[in-house]
């Protein structure tokens, strides 16, 4: 249905985002991930974009969803986005440069931050959604507010 993912890795109370140095989203941090290719899933896109963007292989997700919108046209849109942990046994030593920006650990308490103005647009308010409980969520965001369908 939707082309896009967003996934986030937690490893104890960080999470790995991504500052990227080119559109969309450029400058601000935010969870890996991008479009899904022709004949995937957006499960089966989701972990090869985590693999592609970090090189860590994850296996089931803690959480997924996905968030939608009304679009300037007004068509539906939306992302599909993903919540993985990994163990403390996985050394991933940021900051790391790779070729779609700067990968870092960030803490929850930072991203969720309310005047934090770092992390990219709706993710202070679907992140704490993925991180409250393992399951499935459909949120939809609507007049600036994100609401769970």
């Amino acid at each position: 249905m939707f082309k896009y993912t967003v996934c986030f890795i937690k490893n104890n109370n960080d999470i790995l985002m991504l500052n990227r140095e080119k559109p969309p989203i450029m400058g601000v941090w935010n969870g890996v991930g991008g479009k899904i290719e022709k004949g995937e899933s957006s499960d089966e896109g989701a972990l090869r974009e985590v693999f592609e963007e970090t090189d860590i292989r994850v296996d089931n997700y803690f959480s997924k969803g996905t968030v939608s919108w009304e679009s300037s046209n007004g068509n539906l849109d939306g992302i599909y986005v993903y919540l993985y942990e990994v163990g403390n046994d996985l050394k991933f030593e940021t900051p790391k440069k790779t070729r779609e920006g700067i990968l870092d650990w960030k803490s929850i308490d930072w991203l969720l931050n309310p005047n934090n103005l770092g992390t990219a647009d709706k993710v202070s308010q679907y992140l704490p959604v993925l991180l409250k409980e393992k399951g499935i969520y459909s949120l939809k965001y609507e007049n600036g507010k994100m609401f769970i369908l």
